[in-house]
């Protein structure tokens, strides 16, 4: 298996965790834009991680490790219990595209964490581009910032909260593993892997966010690392129920990254391209309306449609705020239309991030 990504990439870091969990053998290489024709005939669009599995192509983190788990059933990141794993999911969700925000905000607009991350782009996916280092740099400073900060709602009036929102995530994170060496139990979840996307390749290494991390939440610093190295648990238990230390958590997904879910879905159902929120108090602008998020909502609401009737009462207890409303109201703002026929992750991506490397 060959993972074409970056070894600072969001998502690269995320499939690796789980690769090395899963003890799936595979080699890490620079996802190579200078073939990026090829790359799109195999999988739809340019972007990190595409994996070559023996010919099989592949894209998108979250259904590639859905399949992966068909083809390696041992050590499931799946809890069995419903409940739990429709928490685990949602959990993954908010790691995966509600921090993504502050993790770019964090690596773009400080300057040691521009300088590193940049020098390593230039060198990891620019050597195709006939123009001097300086100019290729340049054009990696240029286009992240165009694509992930300045198009995603950061500003001078948001700063506050997006770095609040890393903060709430540590101590929320903290909380839960006081209790238990991972998230939901005694081995990695989902939502563990979820995590790791942020945490690990970004807040983990980028120099500003690593440092409130170490010094702030060093539960959550030791977690990474037991991330990293976690594989043949001798113990294998998810927690039996949501336990009381998630809540902080589950309170925090529903104030912003459901928030951000909703206002994105209605939106595109206006056939608007950029949209406005308020977050926990805090007046985002012109933000990118994303399908591939109003996707993720979709998915959300489809594995909800997928518990019981008292599963559902369950969730819904865990989840007493009006913005999770979203995830069981009888109709949806609008439909994607996407991977209606559950291709993914073979076949063509969504273009999640158009014009810039993850």
């Amino acid at each position: 298996m060959i993972v074409y990504g970056s070894r600072i990439s969001y998502y690269t870091g995320k499939l690796e965790a789980y690769l090395r969990y899963k003890n799936i053998a595979y080699t890490l290489l620079p996802t190579p834009y200078g073939e990026a024709k090829m790359l799109k005939e195999k999988v739809g669009a340019v972007q990190m991680p595409i994996v070559d599995d023996n010919g099989s192509w592949m894209s998108d983190t979250t259904p590639i490790i859905m399949h992966l788990e068909t083809e390696y059933p041992d050590n499931p990141v799946l809890p069995q219990d419903p409940v739990v794993g429709f928490i685990s999911h949602l959990i993954e969700d908010y790691g995966d595209e509600w921090l993504w925000r502050s993790a770019m905000y964090y690596r773009w607009c400080y300057d040691y964490d521009r300088q590193l991350a940049s020098n390593v782009l230039t060198d990891e996916v620019t050597g195709h581009i006939k123009l001097p280092r300086w100019a290729r740099l340049r054009m990696i400073v240029r286009r992240q910032v165009r694509h992930y900060v300045d198009r995603d709602g950061v500003t001078e009036t948001t700063r506050q909260h997006i770095e609040q929102s890393y903060h709430n995530a540590l101590a929320a994170m903290s909380a839960m593993l006081e209790n238990r060496p991972f998230l939901l139990g005694d081995a990695p979840s989902l939502a563990d892997f979820g995590m790791m996307g942020p945490m690990f390749r970004h807040y983990g290494q980028d120099p500003t966010p690593e440092e409130i991390m170490r010094n702030t939440a060093p539960a959550v610093y030791e977690w990474v690392a037991r991330m990293w190295r976690a594989k043949d648990q001798e113990q294998q238990n998810f927690v039996a129920q949501i336990p009381n230390d998630a809540a902080p958590l589950l309170k925090e997904i529903c104030e912003t990254h459901l928030v951000q879910l909703t206002a994105n879905a209605e939106a595109f159902a206006e056939g608007q391209e950029r949209f406005d929120m308020a977050v926990q108090g805090c007046d985002y602008r012109d933000i990118a309306v994303s399908k591939y998020r109003l996707w993720c909502l979709e998915e959300l609401r489809r594995r909800f449609g997928l518990l019981s009737a008292d599963q559902q009462k369950s969730v819904k207890a865990l989840l007493p705020h009006g913005q999770a409303e979203i995830l069981w109201s009888a109709q949806p703002p609008a439909q994607s239309g996407f991977n209606n026929d559950n291709h993914l992750p073979f076949g063509q991506a969504m273009n999640v991030f158009k014009g810039g490397v993850p």
